[in-house]
């Protein structure tokens, strides 16, 4: 079992940046998958990016080149960051944890998912 909870959204303006945390409660959240989604007002959530067991990535195409997802086990904590961010960025931004599926950004495959920090990047 573990438990996800993300800090670090807030407002910003079109090409500004944020971090986003994920602090996980389990001692070795090394041995987990993990991976931001984000779900915008009515529209579907979408996986942005994925860091696997061994720190291997994977990113959206619509995030490549702008984001960059890093874990630090010592801290149990993923990070997300975002730089250059546009309106279209704007959502609700996840932690999600997977024990078996790695670099994916299915959200069938992830088992445990945080409460979400909202992110608004207006014009």
């Amino acid at each position: 079992q573990i438990e996800l909870e993300e800090s670090g959204g807030g407002s910003v303006q079109a090409g500004g940046s944020l971090r986003l945390a994920c602090a996980a409660s389990v001692y070795t959240p090394s041995r987990y998958h993990m991976a931001w989604f984000r779900q915008a007002a009515g529209k579907k959530r979408e996986g942005v990016a994925s860091i696997d067991s061994d720190g291997r990535p994977t990113y959206a195409d619509s995030v490549k080149g702008r984001f960059t997802i890093s874990q630090d086990n010592a801290k149990n904590t993923v990070y997300l960051q975002m730089n250059n961010l546009k309106p279209e960025d704007t959502a609700m931004y996840y932690c999600a944890a997977s024990l078996f599926v790695r670099c994916s950004l299915e959200r069938s495959d992830y088992n445990f998912w945080g409460q979400g920090t909202q992110v608004t990047v207006s014009s």
